[in-house]
């Protein structure tokens, strides 16, 4: 009589633990630390940047969640911008602040248009820029922009004169509230008028070469194409 061939049953891979959920001590001193380093930071603190100095035991994830947890309902909030974390004041109460609080002063609309037009068709030329605005763009425009930080090169266009190609950078999300560029209205609704208004355009960006003539300058007037 053959003997019948034994069956052997593959084991189950074993079930991965959960993490352990930390103490109250624990999660009272990684919170405790996560407010004092993004509210001493001077821009939007990473999940890598926080984690290297929670507790063990507490990911930077939990202890945003429960921070923002924490500030929900009250003046000043923890909002995740700019691919990291920081406190800004609630949105309800931006008609109030601006009572009391100066305002700094606004860039130059030609500034403005240039660089909503960099962040809508990144990346672009200066050459793409005047003509989409139908207007020439002054070097110390493009170049006011990128002091403050607003945009950055991003390379070379491989055609004749290989001009260069500029991008918004995670400065210009942390001023205007942005988490990431889809975050932007899409054109449509900038056409139509049904665009959510964005957060940081209560937040002025602070520029000591603003215009302070009531005219354009020369450089910034429409060419005549």
């Amino acid at each position: 009589m053959e003997e019948q061939a034994e069956t052997t049953t593959p084991e189950a891979p074993p079930t991965p633990e959960a993490p352990a959920t930390p103490d109250e001590v624990t999660m009272a001193q990684a919170l405790r630390i996560a407010e004092a380093v993004i509210f001493a930071a001077d821009r939007p603190v990473s999940l890598q940047t926080l984690a290297a100095v929670l507790p063990e035991g507490v990911s930077a994830t939990m202890a945003c969640s429960a921070l923002a947890e924490a500030y929900q309902g009250r003046g000043v909030v923890l909002a995740e911008i700019g691919g990291g974390y920081a406190f800004r004041t609630a949105a309800d109460l931006a008609p109030r602040l601006t009572k009391v609080v100066e305002s700094p002063r606004r860039l130059p609309r030609a500034a403005m248009e240039a660089l909503a037009i960099i962040a809508y068709h990144q990346p672009c030329t200066r050459g793409d820029v005047e003509e989409i605005r139908g207007a020439t763009l002054a070097q110390t425009t493009l170049e006011s922009l990128l002091e403050l930080g607003l945009v950055a090169p991003r390379g070379r266009r491989e055609v004749p004169g290989r001009p260069t190609l500029w991008g918004t950078t995670p400065k210009f999300l942390e001023q205007f509230s942005l988490k990431s560029l889809s975050d932007l209205p899409r054109k449509e609704e900038l056409v139509t008028g049904d665009a959510p208004p964005l957060p940081g355009l209560n937040a002025p960006i602070s520029t000591d070469d603003a215009e302070e003539a009531p005219t354009p300058e020369p450089a910034e007037e429409a060419s005549p194409r």
